[in-house]
């Protein structure tokens, strides 16, 4: 598996200020009523839910405001079903994009994704055309990198796969199903992640080294998240150091 990439603390960021612009609350809502809608309402034996919880609560949504979610969902009053469909592409630099999206008009939603694939001289490909490319995992982080033999041992022992330290932040790795377990583990140890999620991570990375290249990219998947119906973008993106210097 490729580490933790430097548009991975990019992205990391990037939620973090769309959280306090309250952009990503709708998003979060919709995902939590339909991991309840597709599972247990107790996100302890659900582990989509679970995900989503964690979600939620990195990004600052009130426990109240989960717990609404969480019983819409398991009162099936959202109001008709919506479709969750994952589309995929290239960006220029042959940068592999997903798309996931939830939606209740699939021929709006894949025009709108085509459409930000275009305007930046990307293209829309075919079902399995990148999906092989990433793979589910859990990732918790912690910006503390003195912690990692303490973090180390607990969140192995938790059934951890593995933890990096890229001299700036670690990152612990999970299976899908072990995310919540080892979330709780390091929670109850007293280590605080600065971001814990369940994300596609991609196996090799496609390293952009020109400014315009940089910008096309940032642009297009500022335009994809902005979408109504896209829940979220991954992507094997990464930049050299004067790359990112002047992304600033």
């Amino acid at each position: 598996m490729a580490g933790h990439s430097k548009w991975a603390n990019i992205k990391h960021k990037k939620a973090k200020e769309d959280a306090k612009r309250g952009k990503i609350f709708t998003k979060i809502i919709r995902e939590l009523v339909s991991a309840t809608k597709q599972g247990d309402p107790d996100p302890e034996s659900n582990p989509r839910l679970r995900a989503a919880v964690e979600k939620a609560l990195s990004a600052n949504m009130t426990k109240d405001t989960i717990k609404r979610a969480i019983e819409r969902g398991a009162g099936n009053s959202d109001g008709g079903e919506m479709d969750e469909l994952t589309y995929e592409g290239y960006g220029v630099g042959g940068v592999a994009v997903l798309v996931e999206t939830m939606t209740d008009n699939v021929n709006r939603t894949v025009s709108e994704v085509r459409h930000a694939f275009t305007k930046f001289s990307g293209n829309l490909g075919t079902a399995g055309s990148v999906a092989y490319l990433f793979t589910k995992r859990g990732e918790i982080i912690f910006d503390d990198v003195s912690l990692e033999d303490e973090i180390m041992l607990v969140a192995l022992d938790a059934g951890a796969v593995d933890i990096e330290n890229d001299g700036e932040s670690l990152l612990v790795i999970t299976e899908p199903d072990t995310f919540g377990a080892v979330k709780d583990a390091l929670d109850a140890a007293g280590y605080e992640s600065s971001n814990a999620e369940v994300t596609m991570s991609p196996s090799t990375t496609a390293l952009i080294d020109n400014i315009d290249d940089a910008e096309k990219v940032m642009k297009m998947i500022d335009m994809l998240e902005d979408l109504d119906d896209v829940q979220d973008v991954h992507t094997n993106v990464d930049f050299t150091d004067e790359v990112l210097a002047q992304l600033g």
